[in-house]
């Protein structure tokens, strides 16, 4: 690796403790989104709830969280990741600990579309973080590390939660997940740094930014986060992600149901064996990032390493899915769901490492969060379709074939329609291409 710069002592030391708090702050924010369905019995019967007012109610999080990455990932990319995660982390908290005091249907809604606009920034705000803190070859594996937050906190959300749940009754459960959520704020304010808030060397700077184009920005306009709309690789990166969170959410909303209903495994062993998917996608996150930075090690144009692993591992989600699907063995289910839970995260750890390198640093944020636009779309779809074909059909086989087929069709997408990174050159010429056609 010569010729190159590396981390200075106290670059690693930043790293590790960003890298630290975004994970964190990762687990809380997925634990966060379980406590509705873990306490959903309990919340139903106190308040007299529908299973239909359920369903709005878990639907409520993911519509708000969905539509309010558009404009989060634009004011991460505007104000830093410092003040973004920190006012993100304080509301989705806030919505928490309102949870616990609710007394009826509206207030819970109004809870979850809170907690839905708080949790967007925790992702693009990572995105951000790995572009403004790390080399560009390796960024993938520190993608990696902060990603599978999301697989670790669902893997641990549902016996975290029992248990609080059990011991102090549902509300406490909302209110203590809303103090940590504020604890982890607190910490995040006040140990994070953006890299123009301290004295960088040279070196460090150099390191940063080194195999970044030239005269890279810090800010994003408003006219350059609507040119992004303007490119064929957004749209890619958009559908793309689409694919990978609608599989994703298809296991996240019924992993459980499946292997009680279909599989008719027992309450009490359903709980361990959707656990162990999810650990697996742990270790897929981080693989995905390790995959990415060592083919720009050996020399592979930086898209290309992380869109041809993205479609590679989603084409093996969709198979697994649907191999799981008609397997009459439950053992062998579990494997290959497994496998598609590894595969469909290092999709994910790829996906969100393409976004630190297919546009200029000061769209990082813009362009991660729009894409995670597309992938919430899928994942407020997939719950809903799923069961509706299930209780159309009488099964999930189905459901699992649609999901893999819109896999397919996001894989080919990455192959396909992410092929060139947007520079800054080419928003310029498009914002004169632009203003050229209104003269005329």
């Amino acid at each position: 690796m010569s010729g190159l710069e590396s981390a200075t002592p106290r670059i690693k030391l930043i790293q590790r403790l960003a890298l630290g708090l975004l994970v964190v702050a990762g687990v809380v924010n997925y634990i966060d989104r379980a406590t509705l369905a873990v306490a959903n019995p309990l919340i139903r019967e106190e308040l007299g709830l529908s299973i239909a007012d359920m369903g709005y109610l878990l639907s409520a999080f993911l519509w708000a969280y969905a539509f309010a990455q558009l404009p989060t990932g634009a004011m991460v990319d505007r104000l830093g990741p410092r003040i973004l995660l920190t006012l993100g982390l304080s509301l989705w908290s806030f919505a928490q600990l309102l949870g616990g005091l609710v007394q009826n249907f509206g207030q819970f809604f109004g809870a979850r579309i809170l907690l839905g606009i708080g949790e967007a920034p925790q992702f693009p705000t990572g995105a951000r973080v790995v572009r403004d803190w790390f080399n560009q070859r390796d960024r993938g594996l520190a993608t990696g590390v902060f990603n599978c937050a999301s697989s670790l906190g669902t893997a641990i959300a549902a016996p975290l939660l029992t248990f609080l749940m059990l011991s102090f009754g549902w509300r406490v459960m909302f209110v203590i997940m809303g103090v940590a959520g504020l604890i982890v704020a607190a910490a995040w304010c006040v140990l994070y740094r953006n890299p123009e808030e301290m004295a960088l060397t040279p070196q460090e700077n150099v390191y940063r930014t080194q195999g970044d184009p030239p005269g890279q920005r810090t800010k994003v306009t408003f006219r350059e986060w609507k040119l992004l709309f303007r490119f064929r690789t957004t749209w890619g990166m958009v559908a793309g992600y689409f694919g990978c969170i609608y599989l994703t959410w298809i296991y996240t909303a019924w992993l459980p149901g499946y292997l009680e209903i279909e599989r008719h495994m027992s309450v009490k062993y359903t709980g361990w064996a959707a656990a162990v998917p999810f650990a697996c996608g742990v270790i897929g996150g981080v693989f995905g990032g390790y995959i990415a930075d060592h083919l720009v090690r050996r020399g592979t144009e930086p898209l290309r390493s992380r869109r041809i692993p993205a479609a590679i591992a989603l084409l093996g989600t969709a198979t697994c899915t649907v191999a799981a699907a008609y397997v009459s063995s439950n053992a062998l289910a579990i494997v290959f769901i497994s496998i598609s839970l590894f595969l469909v995260y290092v999709t994910s750890t790829c996906a969100w490492a393409l976004s630190s390198v297919a546009v200029p640093t000061n769209c990082t944020a813009s362009i991660g969060a729009v894409q995670n636009f597309g992938g919430y779309l899928g994942g407020a779809l997939a719950p809903t379709v799923t069961g509706l074909i299930v209780q159309k059909t009488g099964s999930f086989i189905p459901a699992l074939v649609v999901g893999a087929l819109i896999g397919i069709v996001s894989a080919g997408s990455y192959l396909f329609v992410v092929d060139q990174p947007i520079t800054g050159a080419d928003l310029e010429a498009e914002a004169e291409a632009q203003l050229s056609s209104v003269r005329g």
